[in-house]
């Protein structure tokens, strides 16, 4: 494990890069945004290849922040219709950066910042910073963690904690495009999919759920017993796992040409997965040349009465982990 200085923003803070290595796998994390900026793994015959969307200098996240390349997502990840949430019944007014909606925390969300970093052991790095009362529009002070590690296997765990001096909504995740092919070789919409869930949330056309829980039976949305991935995804799924307190594997990615495969376990009852539609044209990656699976609570939950809760209150914890595991077939 070791630390380096990756750049300096405009405004002279510095930002440092931590390199986790350890069991064949390669992961460098910044401290500007927790990004995950890059990931090597091996594939067939133990060839190792980039696996994750990333940029080789820091300018290029603060010129192309929307995607959210490899991020620390929060305070609220995904999003919340109409940029507002009656918490207690008060009513809070959020940024609104996605058309009517609140998105990923906010103008500045957790992803623009940077973060105090420590080691975690001898294979991990601790990140944590203290989101005021009122940042971007959500009460209460929070103090926030994300441990990266390496265990022994290779895989990367990221286990969050944040607690608060007044009730607010957490929703906290990882942002990771990936292409277990290569970054540069093409589209990853032809890996291999199985998602453990035998529901969505349906969106209208804002990206905001309706409301409702829709089977996948006979659907596109049916990844259940593995298949191609394909474009036109933006959804979240609802895990047949729900709320765990240990990590359950709920998803595979697998690409098939190089033998790379991609294993999620997470505490988290849903998972979004995007297959980067949207990529701008000025963006060095084209639509699909990444796939996103963002663990997390449901998409305007705190909207959502009968969805998984999000709301932390002081005395709390709010404890969640997600695994990234990495195999060759």
């Amino acid at each position: 494990m070791r630390s380096e200085l990756f750049g300096t923003l405009p405004d002279g803070s510095p930002v440092h890069r931590w390199t986790l290595e350890r069991g064949g796998v390669r992961v460098c994390v910044l401290t500007y945004g927790g990004i995950v900026q890059s990931v090597e793994a091996p594939g067939r015959q133990g060839r190792t290849a980039p696996v994750a969307l990333g940029f080789e200098e820091l300018d290029g996240y603060l010129r192309h922040p929307g995607p959210y390349f490899g991020a620390l997502v929060g305070r609220y990840a995904n999003r919340i219709a109409g940029g507002s949430f009656v918490l207690d019944g008060r009513t809070y007014h959020l940024a609104r950066n996605n058309g009517p909606n609140a998105l990923h925390g906010g103008e500045r969300g957790f992803d623009k910042h940077v973060w105090d970093a420590e080691p975690a052991g001898a294979h991990g790095v601790r990140l944590s910073r203290v989101s005021p009362d009122g940042e971007e529009g959500y009460p209460g002070r929070l103090a926030v963690s994300a441990t990266y590690t390496l265990d022994g296997a290779g895989a990367l765990r990221i286990a969050y904690e944040a607690t608060t001096d007044a009730p607010t909504v957490v929703n906290l995740t990882n942002h990771t495009y990936w292409n277990l092919a290569g970054v540069g070789t093409g589209s990853a919409l032809g890996h291999e999919l199985r998602i453990a869930a035998s529901r969505i949330t349906p969106v209208d056309g804002d990206g905001i759920p309706t409301g409702v829980y829709e089977d996948v039976a006979g659907t596109r949305f049916d990844f259940r017993a593995g298949r191609g991935a394909g474009p036109g995804y933006d959804h979240n799924y609802v895990l047949d796992k729900g709320v765990t307190a240990e990590p359950v594997e709920v998803a595979e990615l697998c690409d098939p040409v190089s033998g790379r495969v991609l294993t999620v376990a997470t505490t988290e009852p849903g998972l979004q997965l995007y297959t980067a539609d949207h990529f701008a044209a000025e963006l060095p990656f084209a639509p699909g040349d990444g796939i996103a699976l963002e663990t997390q609570r449901f998409p305007d939950s705190p909207r959502r009465t009968h969805f998984p809760a999000a709301v932390l209150r002081p005395g709390e914890v709010y404890a969640s982990e997600t695994v990234y595991g990495f195999a060759v077939r």
